[in-house]
């Protein structure tokens, strides 16, 4: 690979990103309304998606340039026939990023042994409701089974912490708040609520109707005494502390509290497309570095770094939600990765 004499990924505003989130690929098993439309079907070009290999090489000389942990996303990471092979090679880098994997579950009860074992370290579960009839409504999807019994897998397969991502809908599930917190401590899982961000295909967000994070907060403190917890750091979430003790939960206010200050994160599209933000304009291709038959292995490393520089010196200050000129992005959340 090469000395490439840049170890650093530090933005006009000082802060520096080591962390890459992964979409491995823009199908998902789920019709979540939040994030597109039951009849969705457009889809990437399978032609156009990184292989494992032009994935391994990005990813590779990313860590050579500074990023130390690697998130993987989709829409549904584990729809990905070489999930395993992936977290495995992952692993296996020389100074081998944190590894963490986001699903909404389905198939883990397969695969989360196998995950494990390849040196995969925690998940991130979504789970917007414990009723079958809400799930599949919200879903197009009568599965809620699958995903309690791949959280057992999980748990089995001893991957730890598993966070549960919550996201509440007006007049669907924003009174349940309250007993998934209450599920969550049984259990033993650590739970987030994230505000609806406008990232979904079939155009349904609505600012004057998102559950935000204070309602969420409101709704939680009626049976709950919490605390906020001091040091929040890089994380899109304000942890709160429960009863009195160590057990958190947090609440990920994307737009109402813009947590941009510290954003430490980039994000790769499974089809090769470097961003800055979800909420970015613009991408820097990375796809055509791997694929250009012309440059050595060492110019392609160079031309990758070159690439996550560039992309890094181009990030704005925030994501703009709340700006009068904000422009929703072209792609939508499944096509770019959580």
């Amino acid at each position: 690979m090469g000395e490439l004499g840049m170890s650093q990924l530090i933005d006009n505003y000082g802060r520096k990103h080591r962390d890459l989130r992964v979409s491995l690929t823009d199908r998902c098993s789920l019709r979540c309304s939040y994030c597109m439309p039951h009849d969705f079907s457009d889809w990437l070009k399978s032609e156009h998606l990184l292989n494992t290999d032009e994935l391994m090489l990005i990813i590779e000389n990313a860590v050579a340039v500074g990023i130390e942990e690697v998130r993987l996303t989709g829409g549904e990471p584990l729809l990905r026939a070489d999930i395993v092979e992936i977290v495995s090679r992952i692993s296996s880098l020389p100074n081998a990023p944190k590894l963490s994997l986001t699903t909404n579950g389905l198939r883990l009860k397969e695969l989360a042994k196998p995950l494990a074992d390849a040196g995969l370290e925690r998940i991130n579960v979504s789970l917007d409701t414990l009723d079958r009839g809400r799930f599949k409504t919200l879903t197009y999807r009568d599965r809620i089974d699958d995903v309690f019994s791949g959280l057992s897998a999980a748990r089995a397969a001893g991957l730890a912490p598993i966070k549960i991502n919550a996201v509440l809908l007006q007049g669907v599930n924003d009174d349940e708040a309250p007993a998934l917190l209450k599920w969550a401590l049984a259990e033993g899982f650590s739970l987030r609520f994230i505000e609806q961000m406008p990232l979904d295909a079939g155009g349904i967000w609505n600012r004057e109707t998102m559950v935000t994070a204070g309602v969420v907060l409101a709704a939680l403190s009626k049976e709950f005494d919490l605390v906020a917890a001091t040091d929040r750091g890089s994380s899109p979430a304000e942890e709160f502390f429960i009863n009195g003790t160590q057990e958190t939960v947090g609440i990920i206010a994307s737009v109402t509290q813009p947590f941009c200050g510290a954003c430490d994160r980039l994000r790769l599209t499974s089809d090769g497309q470097l961003r800055s933000c979800l909420f970015s304009l613009e991408e820097m291709d990375l796809r055509s570095v791997v694929r250009n038959p012309e440059l050595s292995p060492a110019q392609i490393a160079q031309e990758i770094s070159t690439r996550f520089h560039k992309t890094v010196a181009g990030k704005l200050p925030g994501h703009g939600i709340n700006d009068v000129t904000f422009i929703q992005p072209r792609r939508p959340m499944s096509a770019i990765g959580g």
